[in-house]
């Protein structure tokens, strides 16, 4: 357990340093308004994802753990635009949690994809931070798996009910060895 919270004390205090503070702004006088879920989301990554064999974005994902695994919840836009719809929604794992009885291995190859590996291609990127604080958020994260929910189709004026798991680009099946390790 001490490892898994200094990776999420690693990962906060990266959070930290992409904001300018947690505490929503309110007028003078005015007492902070109380946190809620979507607050927190303040780790920003840019990559591209293939959604339906095709490669689209990059896309903006916006962090927070929200679990010492850690488990890291990702809101996805195609745009840093303040009115931009959120498109996709992202769930990175410890590799402890997916790399178990938890996903059967058909499920692992089809729906998640490994961090280690994508970051490797150099498509991702963390941005709004110092180099060493962005180097230090990669070395976490590839330390994961992630599962990509795409929500909005590409060009459509409104979503429409249809859920498509995305994947990263350049995706490699696992083989049993690898998914089960121990």
């Amino acid at each position: 357990m001490p490892k898994a919270l200094g990776v999420l004390g690693a990962i906060a205090a990266a959070a930290v340093m992409f904001t300018l503070g947690a505490a929503r702004s309110n007028p003078p006088g005015r007492a902070p308004s109380p946190m809620t879920p979507a607050d927190g989301h303040t780790i920003h990554v840019l990559a591209p994802h293939v959604i339906e064999g095709h490669v689209m974005g990059p896309f903006h994902h916006y962090c927070k753990v929200i679990s010492p695994e850690p488990i890291i919840e990702c809101l996805i836009y195609l745009s840093t635009d303040s009115m931009a719809p959120l498109t996709e929604i992202e769930y990175i794992v410890a590799k402890s949690m997916t790399r178990t009885n938890l996903i059967s291995l058909a499920d692992w190859n089809r729906n998640w994809h490994d961090h280690q590996q994508e970051i490797a291609t150099g498509r991702v990127k963390v941005l709004d931070v110092p180099d060493s604080v962005a180097t230090q958020v990669a070395g976490i994260v590839s330390k994961t798996d992630g599962i990509i929910f795409h929500l909005w189709p590409m060009g459509a004026k409104l979503p429409t009910g249809k859920v498509v798991i995305g994947q990263s680009v350049g995706h490699v099946n696992l083989t049993r060895a690898e998914k089960f390790p121990h």
